[in-house]
């Protein structure tokens, strides 16, 4: 089993940075994707960036230029920078892994939730 553990949320003005971070631990014999998703209350979640074993990354629209996602595969850490922090921003924040925990098992990690509030 995977486990995930998330740090870094908080309440921060608008035009502010907050850095998100993941950690995941268990019995992990490689990692391929790690993601963050975010969701706003009375809205669906959506996929806010993610990077790929190799460090390709992707991004939705309305963070471009202003988040950055990274990784540590040292430490099975991924990292979210946020800078220049809007209200729009405000929603719990989620971290995604996928991987094999063996050469024939997969799996699909989910972190709990952690808050980010941007004030106006």
């Amino acid at each position: 089993q995977v486990q995930l553990a998330e740090s870094g949320g908080g309440l921060v003005q608008a035009g502010g940075s907050l850095r998100l971070s993941c950690a995941a631990s268990g019995s992990i014999f490689s990692i391929n994707s790690m993601a963050w998703y975010r969701q706003a209350p009375g809205k669906q979640r959506e996929l806010v960036a993610n990077i790929a074993s190799r460090g390709g990354t992707n991004y939705v629209d309305s963070v471009k230029g202003r988040f950055t996602i990274s990784r540590e595969n040292t430490k099975n850490t991924v990292h979210l920078q946020m800078n220049s922090l809007k209200p729009e921003d405000t929603a719990v924040y989620y971290c995604n892994v996928q991987g094999r925990v063996t050469m024939e098992r997969n799996f699909d990690s989910w972190g709990q939730g952690i808050e980010v509030t941007v004030s106006s």
